[in-house]
């Protein structure tokens, strides 16, 4: 008879809450900014790409999906501003307008960030494997509905508000297939690499400063007498 063990079930929320947790980490790290989402969730019948700058990614693999992130004018300006006021850019150098393509191209650069470290905490923590196709960036002035063949073959979606440091407002919306992963047995999760212990290992021990030779003491010296190896070497003949 096998013996009880606790059902663990995780669950869309559970998925959605590790998503919106990568958001957080990778905006926080990049912008040093103080980014926050709402501790209540939408339940909606369909995604979209809404004003002023919207960005969406499939992933498929154990599971399949879609992720959008809607963002406004100042919401995405105070983002990529932040992330490179921080990377040591100067102001002045610094796109005027969200409609600019380097303002894209790097809340696409984020974007590609925040999903990459959710399929690192999907295969750390739920021992599964999910791969993400490349950012794309849309500059909008009115609403789209993006239907997109994720392969869902029954959808539930959610929408989550977000808030920037200057509570400038952004949306993510996850669409994924009812799923629900259901422990089997005890197991720790995998613990995130450390980058620069892995370069460490790559490029091996670093050698210490080379000790110089102490110098010689009279009458002990190679100069003032015999030491003990120059003894032994003469012994071997050498």
């Amino acid at each position: 008879m096998a013996a009880h063990r606790p059902e663990v079930v995780f669950n869309t929320e559970d998925l959605l809450t590790t998503l919106c947790n990568s958001v957080t980490k990778v905006l926080n790290a990049a912008t040093h900014g103080d980014i926050t989402y709402s501790g209540m969730v939408q339940r909606i019948q369909k995604t979209s790409l809404k004003p002023d700058i919207g960005c969406f990614v499939l992933f498929d693999g154990g599971f399949n999906g879609l992720v959008i992130l809607n963002f406004t004018a100042p919401a995405a300006m105070e983002l990529y501003q932040s992330y490179l006021l921080s990377m040591g850019m100067s102001k002045d150098d610094l796109a005027s307008s969200y409609t600019s393509d380097e303002v894209a191209n790097v809340m696409g650069e984020l974007m590609n960030q925040v999903l990459g470290d959710f399929t690192s905490k999907v295969r750390r923590e739920l021992q599964t494997h999910i791969t993400q196709n490349q950012p794309k960036m849309l500059v909008l002035n009115k609403q789209v509905v993006l239907s997109v063949d994720a392969n869902l073959d029954h959808p539930e979606a959610r929408c989550v508000t977000f808030y920037t440091g200057r509570n400038n407002i952004f949306y993510l919306e996850l669409a994924i297939d009812r799923t629900e992963f259901v422990k089997l047995y005890d197991f720790e999760p995998q613990e995130a690499p450390d980058p620069d212990a892995l370069m460490a290992q790559v490029s091996g021990p670093t050698p210490g400063p080379s000790s110089s030779p102490a110098p010689a003491q009279p009458g002990t010296g190679a100069k003032g007498g015999d030491s003990d190896t120059d003894e032994l070497l003469r012994s071997l003949g050498m």
